[in-house]
C-alpha cells in the first residue's frame, strides 16, 4: 500500500518556531489544521499541550474536525474559519469558541443557539477587500456592526479579511491598511475595542518579515506555513521552517520494458482524456513501472518525484504508470526492481487528498 509519511517532530518544531516569531511581533495566531481533516491520530500526536500553549486557537473549516479537536482536548480553544451555515448554529456553538462570519442572519441564529447553551460566542466579522470570497461589503460595515453589537450572547472580538485564496489578490500594505482603518472607525463610532484585526495568513508572512504590514494587523490564521514551511506568496521557505514534513511513497507493482506508443486506435480513456505521442516514438521502448495508487488518491500534478530522472506517463483511478528510462544507475547496475518504493514530495492539496484516502497508509514518525 502506498504511504504518506508525516514527521511529527518537524511540524511541532514549526509550530513552536512560528509561535516565538509571532510573540516577538506582538501578533496572535490561530493554527489552521484543515489539511488533516480532523484526523484524531494527528491531533493526539502533534497538538500536545507544550506545543500549542502559545497558540491563540486551533481552527478548521469542518464541523466534524472541530468536534474531534474538542474530543481530544476539551480545553482547546477552537475557531471555525469559514462563515457557518445557519442550520448548524447549534453545532457551531457546541464545538467552536470563535467563528468567522459575514451573514447577519447567521449571527442572529448563533446568538439564539448561544442563549440556549448559556454561552457567549465570539465572532470575527469578515470584510470583502477584493478577493470576492467571504466578506460583507464595505458600504454596509457600520450598519452591520451596529446590529451585531446589540446581540446579547455574541461577543464581537474583531474584524478580518481573506486575501490570496481564490483569485490570488495579494495582501498588500494598502489592502491591509483598509482593514486597520475600518477597525478604527468602528471603535470610534461604537466605543468598542476590537481585540483582533485578522488580516494575516501564510501568504502574509513576508510582509511581517519586511516590516510592511500595518501595526494594527495583530491576528494571523496559519496552516500552510506550519505544515509546508513556505509562504504561498512566493512559494519560498519562510525563515527556518521545515519544508519536508511530508513524504509520499508508492510501491512498484510491475516493471517491464514496453513500447512508448500504445498499439491500436486511441480514443477517450476511461478517465476522459487521450494521450498525445510523437510519431518518431512508434518503434521505441522504455522501462515502465506501475505504482499502487491512482487518481482517486491524489492528482499526479500535486506530487513531485524526488528522483528527477523519472517521468510521469499516465494515470487511472487506482494505478499510475511512470517512465524510468533505461533503469540503470551511474554504475550501470539495475536501479529499480519489483517491490521497490518510489518517493514523492507532495504539496498542500496532495497531502489533503492523501489524508482523506482510505487506500493510503498514514505513518507518523
Amino acid at each position: 500500500m502506498a504511504e504518506l509519511i508525516i514527521s511529527t517532530k518537524k511540524i511541532q518544531n514549526n509550530i513552536k518556531y512560528l509561535s516565538a516569531y509571532f510573540k516577538s511581533k506582538d501578533i496572535h495566531w490561530s493554527l489552521v489544521t484543515k489539511v488533516f481533516s480532523g484526523d484524531k491520530e494527528f491531533l493526539k500526536n502533534v497538538l500536545v499541550d507544550n506545543v500549542i500553549k502559545n497558540i491563540d486557537s486551533v481552527g478548521d473549516s469542518r464541523l466534524t474536525s472541530l468536534k474531534n479537536l474538542k474530543e481530544v482536548n476539551p480545553n482547546m480553544r477552537t475557531i471555525y474559519i469559514k462563515p457557518p451555515a445557519k442550520m448548524y448554529a447549534d453545532d457551531i456553538i457546541k464545538y467552536a469558541d470563535i467563528s468567522l462570519n459575514s451573514s447577519l442572519t447567521t449571527i442572529k441564529a448563533l446568538n439564539e443557539s448561544a442563549k440556549k447553551a448559556n454561552k457567549i460566542h465570539q465572532v470575527i466579522i469578515m470584510v470583502e477587500l477584493g478577493e470576492l470570497r467571504e466578506g460583507i461589503k464595505r458600504t454596509e460595515l457600520m450598519f452591520f456592526y451596529e446590529k451585531v453589537f446589540q446581540l446579547s450572547n455574541i461577543d464581537i472580538i474583531g474584524i478580518g479579511s481573506n486575501l490570496g485564496c481564490m483569485y490570488g489578490v495579494e495582501p498588500t500594505y494598502d489592502k491591509l491598511l483598509q482593514l486597520s482603518l475600518y477597525k478604527e472607525l468602528i471603535s470610534a463610532k461604537f466605543n468598542k475595542d476590537l481585540k483582533y484585526v485578522s488580516g494575516g495568513t501564510s501568504i502574509t508572512l513576508p510582509l511581517v518579515e519586511n516590516g510592511t504590514i500595518p501595526k494594527d494587523i495583530n491576528h494571523f490564521r496559519v496552516g500552510e506555513a506550519i505544515f509546508f514551511g513556505v509562504s504561498p506568496l512566493e512559494n519560498k521557505q519562510f525563515k527556518d521552517l521545515a519544508i519536508d514534513a511530508f513524504e509520499f511513497t508508492a510501491n512498484i507493482i510491475e516493471l517491464e520494458e514496453k513500447k512508448i506508443v500504445p498499439d491500436g486506435i486511441i480514443s477517450e480513456a476511461n478517465i476522459g482524456h487521450s494521450a498525445v505521442f510523437n510519431k518518431q516514438d512508434v518503434t521505441q521502448t522504455t522501462t515502465k513501472a506501475i505504482l499502487d495508487f491512482g487518481l482517486l488518491d491524489v492528482d499526479q500534478k500535486d506530487i513531485e518525484f524526488l528522483d528527477t530522472e523519472l517521468e510521469y506517463v499516465g494515470i487511472t483511478s487506482d494505478m499510475i504508470v511512470i517512465d524510468i528510462g533505461e533503469n540503470k544507475n551511474k554504475e550501470g547496475q539495475k536501479k529499480y526492481k519489483i517491490g521497490d518504493k518510489i518517493h514523492f514530495k507532495p504539496n498542500y492539496m496532495a497531502v489533503a487528498r492523501l489524508l482523506n484516502s482510505k487506500f493510503i497508509e498514514k505513518k507518523y514518525v
